[in-house]
């Protein structure tokens, strides 16, 4: 690309919603998303305490069928998707060959040969070319993209489940949690997952994009509050889940990253990247992801510098005001023997140090009622 030529941002098919709800408009990952509406801190609260939805259609939908489908798919994660059951989903990790992540997803099982995988939209071609690379001629295996024509939005919060009784009553008391169901809406086939990015209970939406506008309209119209990427972060933090690109990425490996209980490493399958992982298991990793929670008035954000006793020992992945907690939180990798719980650290915010202390992961969970 030549110096001053424009880039063309994609949209989503939500993007006239966005505006008439007077979202604002930003950059992100080749998208044209909404980063607030009413503010973040109000879209926020709304998750944590009532119900909000997302539009999260700029993530990348693989669907990939076939005889061979699932040893396909159990040889790039590193979960054993292929003993999932139909209707259930894991999230796992693609890594390359040294361990390093190359993204997180989630794979949903929809039937014995045909499986949905779900990638970070600024991954989505990455993954897909990577996926290609390994499609060999001889397999039998089939692998859609299913991004162009549909959409898929986020339905966040305690309330969340009341609204997926009123929308699909035969959902009402029979999808679990990290399950799945494709169910027949007005002659329309629509995917509804129970999982979520935000702490809270919450279902995944994915249909063709006329209905999701309409789908869109009615959650609006039936007082869900509509949130952008903002509140999505801040929401994400409090449960400390990684964010791709920031927390982890292809010189991060699992372990490190806490995220050893998506590894099947065990079952014989000879997954990309299984050698150097075994190897890593073995030999211990020297710094782990840790959460800070400052102990004083100020922001942190990612990239600042993190010191122990005057000298720098790493630099925050993610930071940012915590709505719920009242205070500043953020990630860091940190030496192994700093990493744990109650360490005092300084965060050098502009020149100026904040005191921070690590406590114990995730920030916020939800209460079990809820």
């Amino acid at each position: 690309m030549s110096d001053g030529q424009a880039i063309t941002l994609r949209r989503t098919a939500l993007y006239d919603q966005h505006l008439a709800l007077g979202g604002r408009m930003v950059p992100f990952a080749g998208w044209e998303m909404p980063i607030q509406y009413k503010g973040i801190v109000e879209e926020h609260h709304a998750v944590r305490q009532r119900v909000g939805v997302f539009d999260v259609s700029h993530m990348g939908r693989l669907e990939v069928t076939g005889p061979q489908a699932a040893s396909f798919l159990r040889g790039l994660v590193t979960y054993d998707v292929a003993g999932l059951e139909a209707g259930k989903g894991h999230y796992a990790l693609v890594c390359q060959e040294d361990g390093g992540i190359l993204d997180d997803v989630f794979v949903f099982r929809l039937a014995d040969e045909r499986f949905l995988m779900v990638v970070n939209s600024a991954s989505a071609d990455k993954i897909h070319d990577w996926i290609r690379q390994h499609l060999h001629s001889s397999l039998q295996v089939t692998v859609e993209d299913r991004q162009a024509q549909t959409v898929m939005v986020a339905l966040q919060g305690p309330d969340a489940q009341r609204y997926l009784a009123r929308l699909v009553p035969s959902l009402a008391e029979g999808l679990g949690r990290q399950r799945s169901a494709e169910v027949s809406l007005a002659g329309v086939t629509v995917f509804f997952s129970r999982t979520g990015y935000t702490g809270e209970d919450g279902v995944e939406i994915i249909l063709p994009s006329a209905a999701g506008i309409i789908l869109w309209r009615w959650f609006v119209e039936h007082g869900v509050q509509p949130c952008g990427l903002g509140a999505r972060d801040s929401l994400r933090l409090e449960a400390a889940l990684p964010l791709y690109g920031n927390d982890i990425d292809a010189t991060t490996n699992p372990f490190e990253a806490g995220l050893g209980w998506v590894l099947t490493l065990d079952d014989g399958a000879d997954f990309i990247g299984r050698g150097a992982l075994l190897r890593i298991r073995e030999a211990g990793v020297q710094r782990h992801l840790a959460c800070l929670k400052a102990q004083e008035r100020g922001v942190m954000r990612a990239g600042y510098p993190v010191s122990h006793s005057g000298r720098q020992v790493g630099e925050l992945t993610s930071g940012g005001f915590s709505p719920t907690l009242g205070v500043s939180i953020g990630m860091v990798y940190l030496p192994t023997e700093l990493a744990g719980v109650d360490t005092e650290l300084d965060v050098d915010i502009r020149g100026k140090p904040l005191r921070t202390q690590v406590v114990k992961r995730p920030f916020y969970k939800r209460p079990k009622s809820s």
